[in-house]
């Protein structure tokens, strides 16, 4: 097993120089997505609610603005936008996926139904579809325009995890399955395999390059994996979100869209940042008092996104709404903690 160079820890800040988004929800957030053609923050919630802020830079400075919100009859788990910035969609545990046209101020329609929890949803632009991934075992693809699925695919157990990069789609179940799909061929598997990591998957990241993926799980590991045999050399595990012998569920995986160095989240309240391709860890930053259940980045890479609130790893008997508060926290990345480092025995471009 592969371990990454740890880098000195940062010191105990508030946390990180990290600035509060105004309005957070009133209970645990589910999800986070920023548009990507513009700062339009999206959150969902365990509070049925999904919100939405317009995040302005200012030199040094981030402010957040609540914009408006919509709800769901039950817990919403999952969101993502259309390509275009126009439209938000969420699923959850009312069963249904709601398309909201969130810059045109219109109302939400449900455009997506299975028969338990939505747990998983994305768009992909080049087929022009969604993707719904639920609990009761079945991905399934939608044209917005109409009423049924244009095809559903049985998985192997209920959805956990789902990661695009056309044509490369990733669906993480239980029982540590990972499907592979092409999405030029969507109603075939292309492959299955066992998750490298021996514990529960929590969430899965494709490469920029659409070569592999990143999957973590609840025992504080990734896995770095590579789709083509000839490169299964290239595949390790690391260890991460530990502290002695704790062990925290790894809860989140971004990559940063212009350097492809990516960020890992946990329960252990901090996010690190990472080098797949050197192996090493760029920046470890200061745990906060609450798990770190989702995050995301802009879509430059010049903010990271967080949430720091109680994300049910320890049951509904150890969740205190009363004395439990939620946060949303933007970090302004600095190049040095995102921007990956020549790999050993080259020259020091890359």
């Amino acid at each position: 097993m592969a371990t990454f160079g740890a880098a000195a820890v940062a010191t105990n800040q508030n946390p990180n120089k990290s600035i509060e988004v105004s309005q957070p929800p009133s209970d645990s957030v589910s999800s986070l997505c920023f548009s990507p053609k513009a700062n339009i923050l999206v959150a969902t919630s365990w509070d049925n609610q999904v919100r939405c802020w317009e995040i302005s830079r200012g030199g040094t400075g981030v402010a957040s603005v609540p914009k408006a919100s919509i709800s769901h009859d039950h817990p919403v788990l999952c969101s993502t936008w259309k390509d275009d910035g126009t439209t938000v969609f969420s699923g959850g545990c009312d069963k249904q996926v709601k398309m909201w046209p969130l810059l045109s101020g219109g109302q939400p329609v449900t455009v997506a139904m299975h028969d338990a929890p939505i747990k998983e949803v994305a768009w992909i632009p080049e087929m022009n579809l969604l993707a719904t991934g639920s609990w009761d075992k079945t991905l399934k693809y939608w044209d917005t325009r109409q009423p049924n699925p244009v095809h559903t695919q049985q998985l192997p157990d209920r959805c956990y995890a789902l990661t695009v990069r056309y044509p490369l789609m990733v669906v993480g179940t239980a029982d540590r399955n990972l499907v592979v799909f092409n999405l030029q061929n969507p109603q075939t598997e292309f492959k299955r395999i066992n998750s490298p990591l021996k514990y529960q998957t929590r969430c899965v990241a494709a490469f920029p390059d659409q070569q592999g993926f990143l999957v973590g799980s609840i025992e504080g590991r990734v896995g770095v994996h590579h789709l083509d045999d000839s490169q299964q050399s290239k595949n390790f595990t690391f260890k991460c979100h530990r502290d002695g012998s704790e062990i925290y569920s790894v809860n989140s995986l971004n990559f940063h869209p212009i350097h492809h160095t990516f960020a890992t989240a946990g329960s252990d309240g901090a996010f690190n940042f990472w080098d797949k391709d050197s192996k090493q860890r760029l920046k470890a930053m200061s745990r906060c008092g609450q798990p770190i259940p989702c995050s995301t980045f802009n879509n430059d890479g010049s903010i990271f996104a967080y949430s720091v609130c109680y994300d049910w790893s320890k049951g509904a008997e150890n969740h205190n709404p009363a004395t439990a508060k939620t946060y949303i926290y933007l970090h302004l990345p600095q190049e040095t903690e995102v921007k990956g480092k020549p790999r050993a025995g080259t020259s020091g471009r890359k």
